[in-house]
C-alpha cells in the first residue's frame, strides 16, 4: 500500500530522531557523510525516488567510507556505524507502508544501539525524545493504513504516544531496579572507551602527550572525613619494574611473591572512589593503601588490582596512610629487578651516574644531586621533541625538556646506574574538588608518574622529579595542567554538569547486583540472592500486570451497551464470507478489507464502521440520537448477494 505524505513526514522526522544520539558519537567526518545521505534521501522522498542502480552504489560507497574511518577494523563501533549507514539510505527509500514500518523500527534500533557506546545522560536526553516521535510516526502509519485521514494538529498524536510510554514506564523502572543483573554488561565496554583507558601498563617517552590533553573524568573520589592536601594526592596505579631502554613494564614474575611489610602513620583517610571503565584490572589507591575491597589483592609494590578487568562503572571503599617505612628489608629476587638495565644502552647517562658514586656520595646525596640537576637545568613542556634509541642519554645531554615520563625514566635510570633500586609508579596526582558535590574529581589530563628509591632505614621512598623542575619555568603548550580552576567563568557550569553527571553515575549507571542485593533491606532481607530479586521482581510485575489489566477492564463498555451489542451481531453477519472479522482487528481495518472483498457492500460497510468508531472512541462529538439510528441501521444490515 503506497503511503501518504503525512505518514511519510513523520517517518523521516522520526528516523531523523532516532539518528541522532548515534551520529553524535561516530566520527565527525564520517556523521556529517552519514547526515547529508540521510537529508539527501528525505528530499528525493517526496520528489523522485533513488533508482534501484543508484541505491546499491551508495552502499557500496558508504560501507566503503564506514570500514575507512575505522580503519577496516569490524567490532561494535563499525557495526554501529554501518547500521546508521543502512538507516540513512532507507529515508530515500518510503514510497509503500511497510518501508515506513521499517524505517521506523530501524530507527528505534540505532537510538538504542547509541547505549552500546555511551550510557550517559546526553544520549537518553537524545532518545527518549526520538522513541516518543517513533511511536507516534508508527500510530500515523496504522491510520493510514486504515484510510484514515491525518489529523490537522501534532499535539494530540504526541499525547497519545506519551501516555503509551507513561502506561509502561512502571513495569520498566520495576525491571531496571529489581530484574537480576550480571556483574558485567553482556557488551563489555564501548570501543572508544578502550581507545581511551588512561593509565596503561607500560610507559615510552612521548606516549602520554595525547592522555595527558585529555579532560575526560578518570574516577572520582569521596573522602569520609578530612581529605588530604591536593600536592600530596598521588593516586598508585601500576609500578613500573623492566626497562628494555626504552620502554618501561611490569614485572610478570612477581606474583608469587608476598606483599612486603609496612609501617604506617596514624593518619589514616578513607574514601571511596568511582573509576570509569577502563577493560583493564588496575584500581588506584592514594599512597599508600592499607586495604583493598573484597575480591581485589595488593601487589607486590602495593599497587591495587582488581579481581577482573573493570568493564563498567565500578565504586570501591578504601583505606590509606603515609608509611614511615615501606619494606625495610629488600628481598633479593625485589633488589635484582630494581637494580637491572639493559647492556649498551644510555652510556652517558650510565657514566655520569657512576661518576656521582665514585665521589663517595652516599645514596641520598645522589638522588638531592639528581634533583638540583634538574631543578637547574631543565625545564617542563608537553610539547617534547622525539627521542631515539638511546631515549635517555638524549634527554638528559640534548632535548632537556619533557614531562613526567621523561624524568621519571630518566631519574629511574640514573638511580639504577648508580646502584639505588629504583621503580616508576603510575597513576595520577591531585585532583579538583567540586564544590557542588564535596567530592574530587581526577581527570585523565593529571595522569602522573613519579618514582620510589630504596634507601637503608627507610625502605621504599617517594621522589618526584618532575616537580623538581621550577613552576614559572613549565612551558604548557595545550592546557593548564592540573589547574582545577579553568573553565574561566564557565567553571560554575562545568561543576554542576560533572555533579549532574555523577548524580547519574551513582542513580543509574552505579546500579549493579551489590547495590540491588541491599534493595530488600526494608523487609529484613540484609543482602538479597538472585532468586529473590528475581522473585521481587516477578511479584511487582505481576501487580502491575493486575492493575492494569483492571484498568482495561473499566474502559470496557457494559454488556448492555446497545451499539456495542448491535455491532457484534453485524460483524457475525460476515463469518461465513471471505472476510470473517477476529476479535484483534480494528474495526477501521477491517472495514477496508470487508470493502475491498465485498465491493456491491462496500460503501455501507465504511459508513456503518465509520459510524461505529465515533460513537465508541469520539462519544463526545457525536449528536444526540445517533446512537438510535447506529443500532437501527447495524441490525438491519444486510449483505446483497452471498459470496
Amino acid at each position: 500500500m503506497a503511503m501518504d505524505p503525512a505518514a511519510r513526514r513523520w517517518s523521516l522526522v522520526a528516523a531523523g530522531a532516532c539518528a541522532l544520539p548515534l551520529l553524535r558519537l561516530l566520527p565527525p567526518a564520517l556523521a556529517a557523510v552519514l547526515a547529508g545521505v540521510g537529508l539527501l534521501g528525505a528530499v528525493s522522498a517526496f520528489r523522485r525516488p533513488w533508482p534501484s542502480w543508484l541505491r546499491l552504489v551508495m552502499t557500496l560507497a558508504l560501507a566503503a567510507a564506514v570500514l575507512f574511518a575505522f580503519d577496516f577494523r569490524f567490532g561494535r563501533d563499525t557495526g554501529c556505524a554501518l547500521l546508521m549507514a543502512m538507516l540513512m539510505l532507507k529515508c530515500g527509500e518510503t514510497a509503500h507502508l511497510r518501508d515506513g514500518r521499517s524505517l521506523v523500527g530501524f530507527g528505534l534500533f540505532a537510538a538504542f544501539a547509541a547505549f552500546l557506546q555511551d550510557q550517559g545522560p546526553i544520549t537518553l536526553v537524545l532518545a527518549a525524545p526520538a522513541a516518543l516521535l517513533a511511536l507516534a510516526a508508527s500510530q500515523r502509519l496504522a491510520e493510514s493504513e486504515a484510510g484514515l485521514e491525518a489529523p490537522p494538529r501534532v499535539g494530540p498524536r504526541l499525547r497519545q504516544a506519551l501516555l503509551a510510554v507513561a502506561i509502561a514506564l512502571p513495569l520498566a523502572l520495576a525491571a531496571f531496579w529489581l530484574f537480576p543483573r550480571l556483574p558485567s554488561p553482556l557488551w563489555g565496554v564501548p570501543e572508544n572507551a578502550l581507545a581511551k583507558t588512561g593509565i596503561d601498563d607500560r610507559m615510552s617517552p612521548g606516549e602520554w602527550i595525547d592522555l595527558l590533553a585529555d579532560d575526560s573524568p578518570a574516577f572520582r573520589v569521596r573522602f569520609f572525613g578530612a581529605p588530604p592536601p591536593s600536592g600530596q594526592m598521588y593516586w598508585r596505579g601500576p609500578v613500573l619494574w623492566q626497562f628494555d631502554g626504552r620502554t618501561w613494564t611490569r614485572w610478570d614474575g612477581m606474583s608469587y611473591l608476598e606483599p612486603p611489610q609496612v609501617d604506617y602513620a596514624d593518619a589514616a583517610v578513607r574514601y571511596e572512589i568511582t573509576q570509569e571503565p577502563t577493560e583493564r584490572r588496575f584500581m588506584f589507591a592514594l599512597d599508600l593503601p592499607e586495604s583493598v575491597p573484597e575480591g581485589a589483592r595488593l601487589g607486590v609494590d602495593l599497587s591495587p588490582i582488581a579481581a577482573r578487568p573493570i568493564r563498567s562503572l565500578t565504586r570501591y571503599t578504601l583505606e590509606s596512610a603515609p608509611p614511615v617505612r615501606f619494606e625495610p628489608e629488600l628481598r633479593r629476587a625485589t633488589r635484582d629487578m630494581a637494580l637491572r638495565l639493559p647492556a649498551e644502552f644510555n652510556p652517558r647517562t650510565v657514566a655520569m651516574a657512576r661518576a656521582w658514586r665514585e665521589e663517595g656520595l652516599d645514596d641520598a646525596a645522589i638522588v638531592r644531586r639528581a634533583l638540583e640537576m634538574y631543578r637547574r637545568d631543565f625545564s617542563y613542556t608537553l610539547a617534547a621533541p622525539p627521542l631515539g634509541r638511546d631515549s635517555v642519554d638524549e634527554f638528559l645531554f640534548d632535548t632537556r625538556a619533557g614531562f613526567c615520563e621523561h624524568y621519571s625514566s630518566s631519574f629511574a635510570v640514573l638511580m639504577r646506574a648508580a646502584g639505588i633500586p629504583t621503580r616508576v609508579v603510575t597513576g595520577y596526582v591531585g585532583g579538583y574538588r567540586n564544590p557542588f558535590g564535596d567530592y574530587w574529581l581526577v581527570r585523565q589530563s593529571e595522569a602522573h608518574a613519579w618514582n620510589e628509591v630504596w634507601l637503608a632505614g627507610r625502605g621504599w621512598t617517594r621522589v618526584d622529579p618532575t616537580a623538581a623542575v621550577a613552576p614559572e619555568r613549565i612551558l604548557n603548550t595545550v592546557n593548564d595542567l592540573g589547574d582545577g580552576g579553568g573553565g574561566g567563568g564557565m567553571r560554575p557550569m562545568l561543576d554542576i554538569g560533572d555533579w549532574l553527571r555523577r548524580g547519574w553515575n551513582d542513580l543509574v549507571l552505579g546500579f549493579d547486583a551489590a547495590r540491588q542485593s541491599l534493595l530488600l533491606q526494608p523487609f529484613g532481607i540484609e543482602r538479597a540472592s538472585g532468586w529473590q530479586v528475581g522473585l521481587a521482581f516477578a511479584a511487582v510485575a505481576g501487580l502491575i500486570l493486575l492493575a492494569s489489566l483492571l484498568l482495561m477492564l473499566r474502559e470496557r463498555a457494559p454488556p448492555g451497551d446497545p451499539v456495542l451489542v448491535a455491532w457484534r451481531r453485524f460483524t457475525r453477519r460476515f463469518a461465513r464470507t471471505p472476510v470473517p472479522k477476529p476479535a484483534h482487528e480494528p474495526a477501521l481495518a477491517w472495514a477496508w478489507r470487508a470493502a475491498e472483498a465485498l465491493p456491491a457492500d462496500a460503501a455501507r460497510i465504511r459508513s456503518l464502521t465509520a459510524r461505529f468508531v465515533a460513537a465508541r472512541y469520539a462519544p463526545a462529538q457525536s449528536e444526540a440520537g445517533t446512537d438510535a439510528a447506529l443500532v437501527r441501521d447495524l441490525r438491519r444490515f444486510r449483505l446483497s448477494s452471498r459470496p
